[in-house]
């Protein structure tokens, strides 16, 4: 019993991936704060039919949302600032803002590792200039990987809002369920941490210059 525990806490531990998919409905408006930095919030709240907690993450950088779309968008520099990620690729680019994607996270032994595959659309308000990139799970869109449990429940949201001081305000929702036998307590409060690591990375890598000097065409930048 004890074996089995430890297992479901690592689990836990490994999953907590820093990627809210608008359909789900929320039981009321009230986030909570979770965690907390001088950069840095993360709120959860419960949702309707969901027994895991919606996170929500948010942050403001000084930067452009060409940058950050190409940050997202660069998956296999998901290991360098996604809160675990041990791989990432795309699978299959459907245009310049959709494609398919596959993740991993490799948890120690004798835990069993997780996989993740989505589908990523990029759009853009073209009157307030908001970005969103939306991505949620499509398990069943490749194969099994052997030694993996395929997770079920990703859906995530970044949404990117742009000041007219420069700055962007950039708020990350997501929903995990790792799957399996696990409480649901502990799944809530080992979830915290992926997406406070994550967009805590996210303000360190997006400055690296080869995103400063991205300038994607289908992203248009406030005047």
């Amino acid at each position: 019993m004890k074996m089995l525990f430890f297992k479901k806490l690592i689990v836990l531990l490994f999953i907590a991936l820093g990627w809210v998919c608008t359909s789900f409905v929320s039981i009321d408006d009230e986030w909570v704060l979770q965690k907390s930095s001088p950069d840095v919030l993360v709120y959860s709240r419960n949702l309707e039919n969901q027994e895991v907690k919606q996170l929500r993450a948010v942050t403001k950088i000084k930067t452009s949302l060409s940058s950050i779309i190409a940050l997202l968008n660069d998956r296999e520099a998901c290991p360098k600032w996604v809160y675990k990620c041990e791989k990432s690729y795309i699978i299959k680019k459907v245009s310049d803002q959709e494609y398919y994607s596959y993740q991993n996270v490799v948890a120690p032994w004798p835990v069993d590792n997780r996989d993740i595959v989505f589908n990523v659309k990029i759009s853009q308000d073209p009157a307030t200039k908001v970005v969103t990139h939306n991505a949620m799970s499509k398990p069943d869109y490749i194969s099994n990987t052997k030694g993996h449990i395929r997770v079920k429940t990703f859906n995530s949201i970044w949404t990117l809002t742009p000041l007219k001081d420069g700055t962007v305000i950039c708020e990350n929702q997501i929903l995990v369920d790792p799957g399996g036998s696990l409480p649901t307590w502990l799944v809530n409060m080992a979830a915290v941490d992926g997406p406070f690591e994550t967009t805590t990375n996210l303000r360190k890598v997006v400055l690296e210059e080869k995103y400063q000097k991205a300038q994607l065409d289908y992203i248009e930048e406030p005047n």
